[in-house]
């Protein structure tokens, strides 16, 4: 893939994002989805990629766009898949919380896992700890190996994990190891980020997920040299048919990172809609001015750009949400 590729597909992140930020704290989690699916929808038809959404909005038949199968870009590009989230936190935009982003990963064609939209139990970690740890092994086995290899005592390392109910176990089993938790409300895809970040404190990622979510965050891994493993958490026959037409003919096996986004280049974006960990969201400057905070990566290169725009917003077409509604008071 080209690179210049990487700021195309960073400017449609960057509509997403604008397009969701009218939204924060107006308690409409789905008008807030609409606008950002819409807008980066449009924008994709601008990018020089011949390319198929494999993780999206879902099935045809339950997305008007960005479903699973559509193709987007002006075919003047390489064969690609995409993985798109076009906000990644709707419940944090309606609620006006952190850690809300607009992500796309592209990857060459054949590359990106077609996980299905069910959960998956994730372990993230650095470049220090690529192939020494496994996703099954008992947390205070990993635990142990995590700070035999980063030369840490176990109250030194820090591990993240989304507060949910159904880590407490796992909680409760860190805490008693003694390490630093940090505990994430929201933001699936930038918490397993954050432990392959060169400037982060944290060491390791645990804990269950979205399977979509965990590609994007796998895309972003193998930019930074990290690493992430996943399992599928199928819940019951339906789920487990689900993953058997998406592809997937062992649904419980370990899937490495080869499995998840291939072998070959990615390109991974993401601009904040709401500030967090990771990104800083998007900030009106008076009627005419938005700035918004990105994120770009390359596996090959391993570069990582942060890049700081300001829009000016009379002269960028920001389009209407498929259900109609306005997108925002710009």
């Amino acid at each position: 893939m080209e690179r210049e590729l990487a700021l195309e597909i960073v400017r449609v992140t960057e509509l997403g994002a604008l397009a969701s930020a009218s939204w924060i704290g107006r308690g409409d989690k789905d008008a807030a989805d609409d606008a950002a699916t819409t807008a980066i929808r449009s924008m994709f038809d601008s990018v020089s990629i011949d390319g198929t959404v494999v993780i999206g909005e879902g099935e045809m038949d339950d997305a008007p766009m960005l479903y699973i199968g559509e193709k987007v870009g002006n075919k003047r590009g390489p064969l690609v898949d995409v993985a798109v989230d076009p906000l990644e936190g709707t419940e944090v935009v309606a609620a006006g919380l952190q850690n809300a982003q607009s992500v796309i990963a592209i990857a060459d064609k054949g590359s990106l896992l077609h996980a299905p939209d069910i959960y998956m139990e994730k372990l993230a970690c650095g470049p220090e700890l690529v192939g020494k740890l496994s996703i099954e092994d008992p947390v205070e086995i990993t635990l142990t190996k995590a700070a035999h290899h980063l030369g840490k005592s176990l109250s030194e390392m820090t591990v993240m994990v989304l507060d949910r109910e159904r880590h407490a176990k796992m909680i409760n089993t860190l805490r008693q190891a003694g390490v630093r938790i940090k505990l994430l409300s929201h933001g699936d895809v930038a918490g397993a980020i954050a432990a392959a970040l060169p400037d982060s404190d944290v060491d390791l990622y645990l804990g269950s997920g979205g399977a979509p979510e965990g590609v994007l965050a796998a895309a972003a891994l193998k930019c930074l040299g990290g690493e992430m493993q996943g399992q599928l958490l199928p819940q019951g026959p339906f789920e487990l048919q689900r993953c058997m037409r998406m592809g997937i003919a062992n649904p419980t096996r370990v899937l490495y990172m080869d499995d998840m986004v291939g072998t070959g280049d990615v390109i991974f974006a993401a601009t904040g809609v709401t500030s967090g960990d990771f990104l800083n969201g998007v900030r009106f400057i008076g009627k005419e001015r938005a700035e918004t905070h990105s994120v770009i990566m390359r596996a090959q290169s391993r570069t990582i750009r942060y890049i700081r725009s300001i829009h000016f917003l009379p002269g960028k077409e920001i389009p209407q949400g498929a259900a109609g509604k306005k997108v925002a008071s710009l």
